[in-house]
């Protein structure tokens, strides 16, 4: 989650769930607390840039989040955005990671 007025990104959950309905649900359930005015998805690359499947897979999300919720949606690349946390083995890191790529878009994207 983030603050458009002062440009800062901050950690807010890790959605699990088995199946695309449950992680949907639970994606609905944070839209409709927090009310944001887009959504950020990090997109995957190789490090040369290039695309590859996640890449795909990533923009196919990503347009089903815009046609289900109606927000619109920015991609943002991701390269590198877990390798800059430290962590121990095996420690979910998924939600300072999307924090990385929220903040990554804030600063492509300074508040007025």
């Amino acid at each position: 989650m983030g603050n458009t007025m002062i440009g800062h990104a901050s950690p807010l959950a890790v959605i699990k769930g088995e199946d695309n309905q449950t992680r949907f649900a639970a994606i609905k359930a944070l839209i409709d607390q927090w009310h944001p005015a887009k959504i950020v998805v990090g997109l995957p690359l190789h490090p040369d840039g290039a695309e590859h499947e996640m890449t795909a897979r990533c923009r196919r999300f990503a347009n089903q989040l815009h046609g289900r919720f109606a927000l619109p949606v920015e991609l943002v690349d991701e390269r590198y955005s877990s390798a800059v946390i430290s962590a121990k083995r095996g420690e979910v890191i998924d939600d300072r990671a999307a924090a990385i790529i929220l903040q990554q878009y804030f600063d492509q994207h300074p508040p007025h």
